[in-house]
C-alpha cells in the first residue's frame, strides 16, 4: 500500500496496515491516523515519533514492555520473529542462547525493562557487545535508548510496509 492510499483509507484500514509498526501498540498508529493527510513517508514517521515522545512515561513504559526479549523462544509478532531470525538470534547454539538469556536477565534486573535494539543489519557478536556495554548505563539513559531503538525499528517496518516507489 502506498501513502496516498493510506491517506485516503478508512481509519480501520490505516490502523490494520500500520498497526504492526510499533510492537503490539496500535494506539500510536490510531493517533497518527487523526493527523492525516501526510505529505511524505517522513511526515508520517515524524507524526508517530511525536506521539511516542508525548505519550507520557507510563505509556512509553508499556510500549517498551511490549517488545519481545532478544533470542527468546517465546511467541512474538511476525515482524519481530523475522528481524531476530535475520540477525541470527533464532535457534542459537546452547552456549550462545544461555549467554544471551543471562545478559537479558541481568539487563532486566538492573533496568526493569527488556533490552531493545534494532537488530536489522546487526551481527550476533555486535548485539551481545551492545548488551554488555549498555548494562553500564543509568536507567534513564536506557529508557530513552529503548525508545530510540523502538523508533529505529518502527522506521524499518514503515519502510517495509509502504511502497518504495512512492513517498
Amino acid at each position: 500500500m502506498n501513502l496516498d492510499e493510506l491517506n485516503d483509507a478508512a481509519e480501520a484500514v490505516f490502523v490494520h496496515q500500520l498497526g504492526g509498526i510499533f510492537e503490539q501498540s496500535p494506539w500510536i498508529v490510531r493517533e497518527a491516523a487523526k493527523k492525516r493527510p501526510f505529505a511524505s513517508r517522513d511526515d508520517l514517521f515524524q507524526a508517530m515519533a511525536a506521539i511516542v515522545a508525548s505519550a507520557g512515561a507510563e505509556r512509553q513504559e508499556a510500549l517498551i514492555q511490549a517488545h519481545p526479549r532478544l533470542g527468546t523462544a517465546k511467541q512474538m509478532t511476525e515482524q519481530s520473529g523475522e528481524e531476530q531470525k535475520t540477525a541470527g538470534l533464532h535457534d542459537l547454539p546452547k552456549g550462545e542462547a544461555e549467554q544471551l538469556k543471562t545478559l537479558n536477565q541481568q539487563y532486566e534486573a538492573r533496568f526493569d525493562i527488556p533490552f531493545i535494539m534494532a537488530v536489522r543489519g546487526k551481527s550476533k557478536p555486535a548485539i551481545v557487545a551492545a548488551l554488555k556495554e549498555r548494562l553500564m548505563h543509568a536507567r534513564a539513559d536506557e529508557f530513552n535508548r529503548a525508545l530510540a531503538e523502538i523508533l529505529k525499528i518502527a522506521r524499518f517496518r514503515l519502510d517495509d510496509v509502504l511502497e518504495v516507489t512512492k513517498q
